[in-house]
């Protein structure tokens, strides 16, 4: 997989995110969804946590929050916000790939803005796949992909079928 960014760089994106989060609240996304009190969500590519605190709300006390990402000043971030916010149903995992996750054990995955930078991202794909259960909802955005490409990508290899376009996300089924 490709190196994670330097610590300098993550920390400009958190501020960039912290403005564009002001303006533009990512319960908004969160909602196109689908997340319901105690769906297991996997926000996968957390970064600097932008999700966390809206999931904990949607998701409540007995719903479950994993945050996966490889860079470990998130992993820090999202440890601390749930810390300063009294969020306890939650797991990080530091990770560019595997989640450790058992098949079948999400109820939502959330795949934010990160699509167009993996460097294996069939590997990601069969991996979401794999622990997304079989009702489950793959909401997915990336701003910096054209519409074609992306139902192109996420549905060719036979593993997700979209299901809707939103204002803001895609959401999409799983497949066989």
């Amino acid at each position: 997989m490709q190196k994670p960014m330097s610590n300098v760089g993550f920390k400009l994106m958190h501020l960039m995110f912290r403005v564009r989060d002001y303006f533009r609240p990512r319960m908004d996304l969160l909602k196109e969804a689908g997340i319901k009190s105690g769906c297991w969500v996997l926000d996968y590519g957390c970064g600097p946590g932008s999700y966390i605190v809206p999931l904990a709300e949607l998701v409540g006390p007995t719903g479950k929050i994993y945050a996966l990402d490889r860079h470990p000043l998130a992993i820090k971030e999202v440890t601390k916000i749930a810390a300063r916010e009294g969020i306890e149903n939650i797991e990080t995992i530091k990770s560019d790939c595997d989640t450790g996750l058992m098949y079948n054990s999400v109820d939502v995955v959330l795949l934010y803005d990160i699509f167009h930078e993996l460097s294996h991202p069939d590997d990601v794909l069969r991996e979401l796949h794999r622990v997304l259960k079989p009702q489950g909802i793959f909401s997915f955005s990336d701003h910096h992909m054209k519409e074609k490409d992306i139902s192109a990508k996420l549905t060719n290899g036979g593993m997700f079928h979209l299901l809707k376009k939103g204002k803001n996300t895609y959401r999409f089924s799983k497949a066989g």
